[in-house]
């Protein structure tokens, strides 16, 4: 089927407004779950980085450096250089939130350090997904101009987005387990009590919520370019 919308609205922008409605949705959930639960201050009266430190020495994980980064909730682990980098809203603060986050930071330095495999797939497909990502519409645009909307350069731009698509799959597992291991974490080691362990799952449960929406949009997204793109090229 010859390509019939151009670059003006067709049927299939439904997919990715219904993507960003749910990627918008759970942006909202987690600042609101966060910023609610950040309010309550833990019995322990420890902030995000004494937890993840003792998280860390708890694991037997010397060699991870937990340092403060600027910005809100941007906080992750950097597995090349073993650091675990807590924001603003975490580094100092002692809420169950705060102690949330942070210990979810640390169950990927435990992923790292036990060599558990979604984490490593990720690793390996971080190179490919943002090449993917970007090579992806400069390729299927140039297979509009040149070959029409089932051309082969479109259809290997649909292969290199897909790879940005599987990396957000990936993604879920490590995050649902690095969650997990927090929560497990800070009841076995005493740092949350089992009254303040319900809150701490929720600010994770909706921190979980946005990786997979942000899949979702990916999926979507990737079904819209194989209706548009993915045919066959018809004269």
């Amino acid at each position: 089927m010859p390509y019939r919308y151009g670059f003006m609205w067709d049927p299939t922008y439904v997919l990715v407004l219904i993507g960003a409605l749910v990627s918008l949705v759970a942006s909202a959930r987690v600042k609101t779950t966060y910023h609610k639960y950040a309010k309550v201050r833990s019995m322990t009266n420890m902030t995000g980085a004494q937890a993840a430190q003792r998280i860390l020495n708890n694991a037997g994980i010397y060699d991870v450096r937990v340092q403060h980064v600027a910005g809100s909730l941007t906080d992750h682990y950097n597995p090349k250089n073993k650091t675990l980098n807590l924001s603003d809203d975490v580094y100092g603060a002692t809420s169950v939130a705060a102690i949330g986050v942070a210990a979810h930071e640390c169950g990927h330095a435990i992923q790292h350090q036990q060599g558990y495999s979604p984490l490593n797939i990720r690793s390996a497909l971080v190179p490919v997904a943002n090449f993917g990502s970007a090579a992806a519409w400069p390729l299927i645009i140039l297979g509009i101009i040149f070959g029409g909307a089932g051309s082969t350069l479109c259809q290997v731009g649909i292969v290199f987005f897909s790879a940005a698509v599987l990396f957000q799959l990936v993604t879920l597992p490590v995050e649902f387990n690095a969650s997990s291991r927090a929560v497990r974490i800070l009841g076995d080691i005493g740092i949350l009590s089992q009254q303040e362990l319900p809150y701490t799952k929720k600010v994770l449960k909706a921190a979980a919520f946005t990786y997979v929406a942000s899949a979702a949009a990916a999926i979507l997204q990737l079904l819209r370019l194989l209706i548009l793109f993915g045919g066959r090229n018809r004269d």
